[in-house]
């Protein structure tokens, strides 16, 4: 239910139905210092920690399911996925919506699944002998113009492909044929997307490359609002802490949607929005009619609050 009113809240916010949407999906680490349930070592991570799936439709949070760490970074999806796409089309019926993730959610289960919904993907896709193979020539080129220029060169490489067992189909693949700092540096993506929609530079440029934003919105939801801190002894406690940090970053991206805009705030993180904003000192006095805040008169950021405040309360009225 938590969860559903972070669609909600999504879908308020747009007065109009957008043409289309990318929903990025990505798996973190929550370390663990004690011995909570579900607590497993991770390699790559090199610590005890759980493995929580966010899920964000540009800076809106609208999944943060806690996962023990034993697990496929994918796990879940499909399901988490599914929900949100059933609920965006009740509202939205005609909305186009891709997904965009890194090589852990380049499965099949993910998608096939998204190939039977209409729903289109972009996935990093992680690289072989074989698909470098595939870009050999490529990679020579831009070999040879780095060595001309001195500066990095690449190149993209168009191709269909298929893996020799764990996909159902042959699916599209681009891949990049990079040299920098007198090495190669391959990179590989799967799409579902046809070369009629977008040319192969600007999906891997454009479209792929811009879900490391995404990574700057989990940053905000652990550092800034503490999604990390994960101490109780059972997951389900733990789930529950998640979405209290969760529901109080939605609350400050409300707070900067509605109240920041065209302020010097309009941008800020959490963090400096927490720090600039809410985190002042000031007098609380009580009565039975009223709660009174008073600021001290040289509070820098009085304005801003002030224009926040207001607009809260026309767009509650």
């Amino acid at each position: 239910a938590i969860e559903d009113l972070f669609v909600t809240l999504f879908l308020e916010a747009h007065r109009r139905p957008p043409k289309g949407i990318i929903l990025d999906l990505d798996a973190t680490d929550s370390p663990l210092h004690g011995h909570q349930e579900g607590r497993f070592f991770h390699g790559y991570y090199d610590c005890y920690c759980y493995l929580p799936l966010y899920i964000f439709c540009g800076r809106h949070l609208l999944a943060a399911k806690l996962r023990r760490s034993n697990i496929d970074g994918s796990a879940g999806a499909v399901e988490e996925v599914a929900r949100l796409v059933a609920q965006i089309r009740s509202r939205w019926r005609k909305v186009e919506i891709w997904l965009r993730g890194d090589s852990g959610f380049a499965r099949e289960e993910l998608m096939a699944w998204c190939e039977e919904n209409r729903v289109d993907y972009v996935f990093g896709l992680a690289k072989n002998e074989r698909l470098v193979a595939n870009i050999a020539h490529e990679l020579e080129a831009a070999e040879t113009e780095a060595k001309k220029t001195g500066a990095p060169a690449r190149r993209f490489k168009d191709f269909m492909w298929e893996t020799l067992e764990s996909w159902s189909r042959k699916r599209r693949v681009i891949g990049k044929a990079e040299w920098t700092k007198g090495e190669a540096n391959p990179r590989f993506i799967v799409t579902s997307l046809k070369r009629r929609q977008v040319p192969a530079e600007t999906l891997y440029v454009d479209i792929y490359c811009q879900r490391g934003e995404m990574e700057n919105r989990i940053k905000e939801c652990q550092a800034d609002l503490f999604a990390d801190r994960t101490p109780a002894a059972t997951m389900r406690a733990n789930q529950l802490r998640l979405w209290f940090a969760s529901m109080a970053y939605v609350l400050l991206c409300a707070l900067r949607r509605i109240g920041l805009a065209g302020s010097k705030l309009a941008s800020a993180t959490c963090g400096t929005i927490r720090l600039k904003l809410l985190k002042i000192g000031a007098q609380v006095t009580t009565s039975v009619r009223r709660v009174k805040i008073a600021f001290a008169s040289s509070y820098p950021g009085q304005e801003i609050f002030a224009l926040a405040h207001a607009r809260l309360r026309r767009a509650a009225a």
